[in-house]
């Protein structure tokens, strides 16, 4: 049976109208005025003043993930339950071998974490931890496999590579045509940090954390990945970007000709590094991630960031762990599983704090969580777009529907969310995943119907 959405107000990454959506066989059909041309049997939805965006994606998240000596508290299948369910209808997450360990086995590995779990459709990632000649072999069944970018690390002792080695590997991603997203901080000083903090006494503090990890220092980090991005000529992304230091880094390469992608994230948005000296340390502990949240000013400049167009994704980083797993670093801040949920959350909060707050556009707001990733990770138009012939995943956004956020009320396993009564302006009214009704007034319908995305290669 087809599907007629009627009423609503299609949003594309240039403009909104209003127009009707004609859904058959798991894709759009047409978008307009399509009652002429419906059968007479097709089901016709009222999405009257409700803003129908492409289904979000969310290209950074960690679902059962070891970390810290631990695992996060969202797998797959408890994961993308939380994603679709806030209109995120297809995911990117990261496969990560360890050292020593072959991209093969960390891709077999993801799948068997992932297939038959996802409530939304899902891709990877591979996250490069090791460079050797048989790690360059394997590039080519990653891309076989339509795994097109990949990731590497410049902090974490079991996951950074020295820079001779990333520009051995970016020249082979270059090659194949590829792309790469960065983690950027320095490491040698962050652990010369902690020691100092740990040796006047501040170890248990959690106001340490982002003490140890200044923002200059993530900008440092940028600036030396886009430099050898410079050497091998090679777009690069740089991820959760937290600060106005690391975009003049940017800005500084861009002027040089360099093409960099541009990904942050909405707790670096909305939320400050004051939570961290919150004296409770639950709340407190509950906060922290790497790179960690930063001033206002700094929120202040990523947002208008965002309105040039200067910052191309919002991703969540989703990478979660309930606050009895962040009680593990109380006597040590740097035994805190670091990661926050978000998923289930980030488009009410863009819209709220973007759109109905006129900080961005609808059209905007459509780039950065639907149609720029759709394009960097080499989905669409198969994804990131209402038109004839992508798949029907849409989500309907009522912005006359408000609630209050309340982490015992969501479906993550995190149990807690960092928005704890955040109040929206409007809500996701329903969701749909290849023309399937996946969610209705904030219930998940059906059983985990998610495919794996093959990927092609980055079309922004």
């Amino acid at each position: 049976m087809k599907t007629i959405l009627r009423g609503g107000f299609v949003v594309t990454g240039r403009s909104s109208k209003r127009a009707d959506v004609l859904i058959g066989d798991g894709k759009i059909e047409r978008v307009g005025h399509v009652m002429a041309l419906a059968p007479s049997d097709a089901q016709i939805v009222d999405v009257t003043d409700c803003y129908l965006f492409p289904g979000f994606i969310d290209a950074h998240t960690h679902f059962d993930l070891d970390v810290c000596n631990t695992t996060t508290a969202d797998d797959f299948e408890s994961g993308t339950r939380a994603a679709i369910r806030g209109g995120t209808t297809s995911i990117v997450d990261f496969a990560c071998p360890n050292k020593g360990e072959t991209l093969a086995h960390g891709l077999k590995l993801w799948h068997e974490k992932s297939d038959g779990k996802c409530w939304c459709d899902y891709g990877y990632h591979m996250t490069i931890d090791d460079w050797n000649d048989g790690i360059e072999r394997e590039l080519d069944d990653m891309f076989a496999a339509g795994i097109t970018s990949f990731k590497m690390y410049l902090t974490y002792p079991a996951m950074m590579l020295p820079d001779e080695q990333i520009y051995r590997a970016l020249k082979a991603l270059k090659a194949r045509g590829g792309i790469c997203g960065f983690h950027c901080e320095n490491a040698g000083v962050i652990d010369a940090k902690i020691a100092e903090l740990k040796a006047t006494g501040h170890g248990a503090e959690v106001s340490s954390h982002p003490l140890s990890r200044p923002d200059c220092l993530e900008a440092e980090a940028v600036d030396r990945v886009l430099r050898i991005a410079q050497v091998v000529n090679t777009p690069v992304i740089i991820v959760h970007t937290t600060n106005r230091e690391s975009l003049l880094a940017i800005e500084a390469a861009r002027q040089r000709g360099q093409t960099v992608y541009v990904e942050t994230c909405p707790q670096y948005l909305l939320l400050d590094d004051s939570l961290y000296y919150d004296p409770d340390y639950s709340r407190a502990a509950g906060y922290v991630c790497a790179p960690p949240l930063r001033t206002r000013e700094d929120a202040e400049a990523l947002w208008q960031a965002l309105r040039r167009g200067d910052v191309q994704t919002i991703s969540t980083d989703h990478c979660s762990f309930t606050l009895k797993q962040k009680e593990m670093g109380r006597e040590d801040f740097t035994k805190i599983p670091g990661g926050l949920p978000g998923v289930e959350t980030r488009g009410e909060l863009i819209y709220t704090a973007g759109v109905a707050e006129r900080r961005i556009g609808l059209a905007v707001m459509c780039r950065v969580l639907s149609e720029n990733p759709a394009k960097l990770y080499g989905l669409y138009p198969r994804k990131g777009a209402i038109a004839a012939g992508s798949d029907a995943d849409i989500v309907v956004y009522d912005p006359n529907v408000s609630h209050v956020l309340r982490g015992a009320e969501l479906a993550s396993k995190a149990g807690y969310t960092p928005f704890e009564g955040f109040e929206t302006s409007g809500s996701i009214r329903s969701v749909y995943l290849r023309g399937e009704l996946a969610v209705d007034h904030g219930e998940v319908l059906g059983k985990p119907n998610g495919q794996y995305l093959a990927r092609g290669k980055c079309a922004l």
